[in-house]
């Protein structure tokens, strides 16, 4: 049966729009119609005045509903984490796995690969190539010096499941960074120390994205304006950023903003309390440390890092949320997702003014 979301004021991804419904078959968009113009017969859902726009998208996220992905690679976990990111007005996104063992790294890529959902892109391997000066909350013992014999193992292994890689380009070679491409894996620069000069070759060998921009990375210096600086200045880089004014000052986000544009998106970097295994997070009032209190992620939702940037920051209210939806779909080349238009994917998060959730659809179904 089709269905049609009535009601609301609805962002395309261009442009917000009112007296309009957004018809829904299967999974996917059919049309954004006059509400007169609602075929007969069609099931029809009052959103009431509510916001509609398209589903939030996060590049980066490591746990929620109760599981830290990486203490517990389970399909129990994935099945839970998912569930919660859903409900939160996120319809898909990449799970995020830290610096770890090969061990950890099997049983994700065999969850992943086994239990597939429409709202998870993959996984972002966030490390184990860094640099250990900028760890931040990566276990030191577990970086690794890039060989291209082991990594090409752990791609054949993974079988398509990794879709992001975080490294830091100043440790990797031309055949380590195009390795990843070949395999179809987005490369970012993160965890790095990296000059300007050295940030600025990682980008010509195919690096193409920058994570949680200012956060555990070479600082911008009128000396050296280090990695922060070279995606300033590379017109094809896009980077992440934190939206939750602990990871990065609000002023510093909309800066950075002002510099990059279209080119900056928001991730969540958001965890779950975990206090065994390899990675403990303990839970503050608004963030996540380690327990030496060292910051080790954030208690963001998406729709909460949009919020965060339209309240906080000079960011306009429609621009703010393509930070959220169509940029990050643009840096994955989803070409079907971050808009609301015929023949897109039925990603759609519906909010108050407040940003409340009211509901959400991924992939036609409602949650």
């Amino acid at each position: 049966m089709l269905k049609a979301l009535t009601g609301a004021v609805i962002f395309t991804g261009e442009e917000f729009i009112s007296g309009k419904a957004v018809i829904i078959k299967h999974d996917r968009i059919e049309s954004v119609t006059d509400n007169g113009s609602i075929p007969v017969g069609v099931q029809i859902i009052d959103c009431n005045n509510f916001i509609i726009a398209p589903g939030l998208i996060d590049l980066q996220i490591a746990g929620a509903g109760g599981f830290l992905f990486s203490a517990n690679p389970s399909a129990e976990a994935l099945t839970s984490i998912t569930n919660s990111i859903i409900k939160s007005g996120t319809t898909c996104f990449q799970i995020v796995l830290p610096t770890n063992t090969n061990e950890v790294y099997r049983k994700a890529f065999s969850t992943l690969k086994y239990n597939p959902h429409h709202a998870v892109l993959g996984l972002h391997l966030e490390g184990p190539y860094i640099n250990p000066l900028r760890r931040g909350a990566h276990i030191t013992e577990l970086i690794r010096h890039p060989e291209k014999k082991e990594i090409k193992a752990l791609l054949k292994e993974a079988d398509g499941v990794i879709k992001m890689i975080t490294l830091a380009p100043e440790m990797c070679s031309f055949d380590i960074i195009n390795l990843f491409k070949e395999y179809g894996v987005v490369v970012c620069a993160g965890h790095s120390n990296a000059t300007f000069n050295e940030a600025m070759t990682g980008f010509k060998w195919g690096v193409s994205s920058v994570t949680h921009l200012f956060n555990a990375m070479s600082q911008f210096h009128h000396r050296d304006p280090g990695l922060p600086g070279a995606v300033f200045q590379a017109e094809s880089i896009s980077a992440s950023i934190i939206a939750d004014g602990i990871h990065v000052d609000y002023n510093t986000i909309s800066i950075a903003k002002k510099q990059m544009k279209e080119r900056l998106y928001l991730v969540s970097d958001a965890v779950e309390e975990n206090t065994s295994g390899a990675y403990m997070h303990i839970k503050q009032t608004d963030r996540f440390t380690l327990p030496d209190g060292t910051l080790s992620g954030s208690a963001l939702t998406m729709i909460k890092a949009v919020q965060n940037c339209v309240e906080n920051t000079d960011i306009p209210f429609d621009e703010a949320l393509r930070m959220a939806t169509l940029y990050p779909a643009r840096v994955m080349k989803i070409d079907d997702r971050g808009m609301i238009k015929p023949g897109f994917r039925a990603d759609l998060v519906v909010f108050d003014k407040n940003f409340e959730v009211k509901m959400v659809c991924s992939n036609g179904v409602f949650y």
